[in-house]
């Protein structure tokens, strides 16, 4: 009986890491172009068109952080999280070096930095934080820290 319940346990901790990883969108990188399905079936398009403003490609920076601007055209960012997802409202994601480092609810943000070249991208997502049928990536941005 014991071993029975901490099966379920171990299955049931199982399901929720997964679940987690999915809605943070930690299951894919930005270079795979896998989608998550709806709960109703297929992911919307969205209109969305997002850039990095800063920093430029090929700039050299001084300091520990680096300032982010991105714009964001055709879609509003919401705070909240919501399975009831619309093409023109979601969330900004952050990658560092293909690395998932902020689910960002604004355009503008530092982040720490050592000495080296970054390679940074953003991607709008639904409301719910997965990627929308054609997701709506910037292009990538390499900057040079000293």
């Amino acid at each position: 009986m014991a071993g029975r319940f901490v099966q379920l346990a171990v299955l049931g901790l199982a399901l929720v890491v997964a679940l987690v990883l999915a809605a943070c969108g930690a299951a894919t990188s930005p270079t795979q172009s896998a989608s998550a399905p709806a709960a109703s079936g297929a992911r919307p398009s969205s209109p969305a068109v997002v850039a990095i403003e800063e920093p430029k490609s090929g700039a050299m920076i001084d300091g520990d952080s680096v300032h982010i601007v991105l714009s964001l055209t055709r879609a509003t960012i919401v705070s909240a999280t919501t399975t009831d997802i619309r093409p023109d409202t979601g969330h900004i994601h952050l990658y560092v070096n293909n690395v998932l480092v902020s689910m960002n609810y604004g355009l503008e943000q530092d982040i720490p930095v050592h000495p080296g070249t970054y390679v940074v991208r953003a991607e709008f997502v639904a409301a719910d934080h997965a990627p929308f049928n054609r997701r709506v990536w910037t292009p990538e941005v390499f900057f040079t820290v000293k």
